[in-house]
């Protein structure tokens, strides 16, 4: 069913790039003084931001390396990147000047002028959006979206040019009932209900679909040198791991490699993956990521309803409603 649809990547524009000065100005003056500080330094290129290597190497995979099958001339791109702003067009012009000094194909946005710009996410026929207003990512999910929350990271791979995308098993890529159950009556009620359970496949999470598509993308390529490599990092052991294996086989999704950590940090683990993100429902897991990878929260599921949550990324990460 995905054979041939183009991977579309929603961004907002302060998870693209480095937008800091502008946002301390709107905070201190105001918008006004916002507006006229973007105007002033329209011409002045903008530094990468913390999407922006995850959205250089999506964008390469519309290149065609050898071994590749083509998509018809006629047809889509494989991959194609949005962009999502609250600017407005004026105090945007200076995005697109950064987008087309660093040569990233991004042809569409859509500059909200102040509000949400989350309605264009379906308009756009978005698969996955990006952002680091954790609010938005909220809502995004709450309408049935694929969403997170890119977190400050000075841990990027730029090893090799393979785009490697790491996940979370419940509550990112499954539903968070098994989790529920964790979360109720402890491990050993975990255990036995997925033992019970490991001929019935898990339902979806937010972010079946966005694998899917990877899974398609792949298809294009020959697997020993495909441009993606996905992997499923999770907390879950024996014997839990039967019903993930029988959940994937079950969709029809294959994914690369799969870690069953038994509970142990995740952080080495995706080094040694060499992720270029990892998404996660948990606190506590994305901190031993962001150690070692650049990570995104996904706010989604029971542990997302319980005290002491990824609300808002920290200090200079926090977001304004005028620039996004």
């Amino acid at each position: 069913m995905h054979e041939n649809k183009t991977l579309c990547i929603a961004i907002s524009s302060r998870a693209l790039f480095n937008l800091e000065d502008g946002h301390k100005i709107y905070l201190e003056q105001g918008i006004e003084a916002y507006c006229r500080y973007q105007l002033e330094h329209e011409n002045e290129l903008l530094k990468p931001g913390i999407g922006f290597s995850l959205v250089k190497k999506l964008l390469a995979l519309n290149e065609n390396p050898k071994g590749c099958r083509e998509f018809e001339q006629s047809g889509p791109p494989r991959v194609e990147v949005i962009l999502l702003s609250r600017n407005n067009s004026d105090t945007g012009l200076r995005i697109f000047n950064s987008i087309e000094h660093h040569q990233l194909n991004i042809v569409r946005a859509a500059f909200s002028g102040g509000e949400t710009p989350l309605r264009y996410v379906q308009a756009f026929g978005s698969d996955l959006f990006l952002s680091a207003d954790p609010k938005d990512v909220t809502e995004a999910l709450a309408h049935g979206f694929a969403a997170a929350t890119l977190l400050p990271s000075q841990n990027i791979n730029q090893n090799n040019s393979q785009l490697r995308i790491a996940f979370d098993g419940d509550a990112v890529l499954f539903s968070d009932e098994s989790e529920r159950i964790f979360t109720d009556g402890g491990l050993e009620a975990f255990d036995k209900h997925e033992l019970e359970s490991r001929d019935l496949p898990m339902s979806a999470g937010p972010f079946k679909e966005f694998l899917a598509m990877l899974h398609a993308l792949q298809a294009h390529f020959p697997e020993k040198s495909a441009p993606i490599r996905t992997a499923l990092v999770t907390s879950r052991g024996a014997p839990a791991h039967e019903r993930v294996i029988k959940t994937l086989r079950e969709w029809g999704i294959r994914i690369d490699e799969t870690l069953f950590l038994g509970g142990m940090p995740k952080g080495e683990f995706l080094r040694a993956f060499g992720a270029d993100i990892f998404f996660d429902d948990q606190t506590k897991h994305l901190e031993s990521a962001a150690n070692y990878v650049s990570a995104a929260h996904v706010p989604h599921g029971v542990k997302n309803q319980e005290p002491g949550r990824l609300t808002e990324n920290t200090s200079s990460e926090k977001t304004s409603i005028k620039e996004n």
